[in-house]
């Protein structure tokens, strides 16, 4: 349990540290969530908690994200992918798919997904308040694509919170 703590630490650090060297930009967003992982599956109950940054966007609504996180069962992942935000009520409510593709670790007392290499698709429902700030409900599903031979997969059921990145550079940067 202990180095996943020191990895999501790091992680969170790193995070942080391209937070306020990247130019802040109103489409940039770093996301915290706290969820549910496994849950649907009552046999690894475990509390997961997250980071993500999202950029800004690359054309048609769709920006690159890079995040982790790690589970109260010690459990880590960490990955990278993309986000399309889609506008049901302009500037208010988004449906926003995700793809990405990680690295996982099972930890001392985590869920055995079956190998390194994970992947992770998911939906989001998030209102944009006028400040720009988000609070969301995701569900992502993590598997392996069974290119090893034990592929169970996953469910996380979070929520979310996203800040715009200047918001937070201007937190850290002091201005």
């Amino acid at each position: 349990m202990l180095n996943a703590k020191n990895s999501l630490v790091g992680l969170f650090a790193l995070l942080a540290s391209a937070a306020a060297a990247l130019p802040a930009h109103a489409g940039d967003y770093m996301s915290i969530n706290i969820g549910k992982f496994d849950a649907f599956d009552d046999t690894h109950d475990a509390t997961q908690f997250g980071a993500e940054y999202r950029g800004e966007y690359l054309g048609y609504n769709i920006r690159p994200i890079a995040g982790g996180f790690f589970t109260s069962e010690g459990s880590v992942y960490g990955y990278a992918g993309l986000n399309w935000d889609v506008e049901i009520l302009p500037q208010q409510l988004y449906i926003i798919p995700n793809f990405a593709i990680g690295a996982y670790s099972e930890g001392d007392d985590g869920k055995d997904l079956g190998g390194t290499l994970e992947f992770r698709s998911g939906i989001e429902l998030a209102y944009q308040f006028p400040n720009a700030h988000q609070l969301g409900v995701a569900l992502n599903h993590i598997s392996n694509a069974s290119i090893y031979d034990r592929n169970p997969g996953e469910e996380t059921l979070m929520i979310t919170y996203s800040v715009p990145l200047n918001t937070v550079s201007n937190l850290i940067g002091g201005h």
